[in-house]
Order: structure tokens, then C-alpha cells, then sequence
């Protein structure tokens, strides 16, 4: 193997040259820049006071949709409620009219009953149409 040796080797020049006296005044220079570029002051109060303005914001319509939340799921649980409950007596076969009835108290019955007026020539010919007069006569 050859041997190498650094202080035989020709010698690249630097790409890189400082101009003559540039370090003499550099402290001057350098100052002077920094006194042209100030950077204005930004009070640490005025970033408090924006961030306080918004989380007051913030609470308040936060405060604002509470209610309203709670007061839908409460609307569709009761739309639920009511329409599950009809579907379980409307699907049970083992439920009549009569049970039904057991259930409510006097009050509940008069206020469902609604006066239907009908002529007789209505109901004539409702049971002329109808083939199923016996399950008409039976309920």
C-alpha cells in the first residue's frame, strides 16, 4: 500500500475569503442594525385578555346547547317509549280489547270516547260491502 502523507500533497485553496478590516468594525456594524429592527413590545395582558374573552364565549354557548341536547333525547325517548309500547300490545296475541280496559281507570275511558256520528244509510252500506258480518256480530 502507498503511504500518504498530508504535507506532501498540493494544497486546495478555501472558496471562502474575509474581506480585508472586517472584523475591525464588525461590532459597530452590528449594532447599529440591531438599533434600525426593533420588534414591537406585545403586552402579555392584551394575549390575556383575548383568551379570557374567548373562553367566556365558549361557556357561554356551551351553556347555551346543554339544554337543547337533553331536550331532544327526551322528545325521541318518549316518541320511542310510546311506539314500542305499540307495538308490543298491537304484536301480542295473548292481549284483547278487555284486558286493555282492565288496565285504565274510568277517566282514561270516558276520555277516549269520542261521539261518532253515522247515519244509517252509512252503516247499510258498510255491512252490505263487508263479507265478515259474523266476526262484525262476534266482537
Amino acid at each position: 500500500m502507498k503511504t500518504f502523507k498530508l504535507d506532501n500533497e498540493p494544497k486546495i485553496e478555501p472558496g471562502f475569503k474575509v474581506p480585508d478590516h472586517y472584523f475591525d468594525t464588525f461590532s459597530a456594524r452590528m449594532l447599529q442594525q440591531l438599533e434600525q429592527n426593533e420588534t414591537p413590545v406585545i403586552s402579555i395582558f392584551q394575549k390575556k385578555k383575548t383568551l379570557l374573552f374567548s373562553a367566556i364565549a365558549a361557556v357561554f354557548l356551551i351553556a347555551l346547547t346543554i339544554p337543547l341536547l337533553f331536550q331532544n333525547k327526551n322528545v325521541i325517548n318518549d316518541e320511542m317509549e310510546s311506539a314500542a309500547i305499540e307495538n308490543y300490545i298491537t304484536y301480542q296475541s295473548n292481549m284483547n280489547q278487555y284486558d286493555l280496559i282492565n288496565g285504565l281507570n274510568y277517566e282514561e275511558i270516558e276520555n277516549m270516547k269520542t261521539p261518532i256520528a253515522l247515519e244509517d244509510e252509512t252503516i247499510e252500506e258498510h255491512f252490505s260491502t263487508n263479507a265478515n258480518l259474523e266476526n262484525l256480530i262476534l266482537e
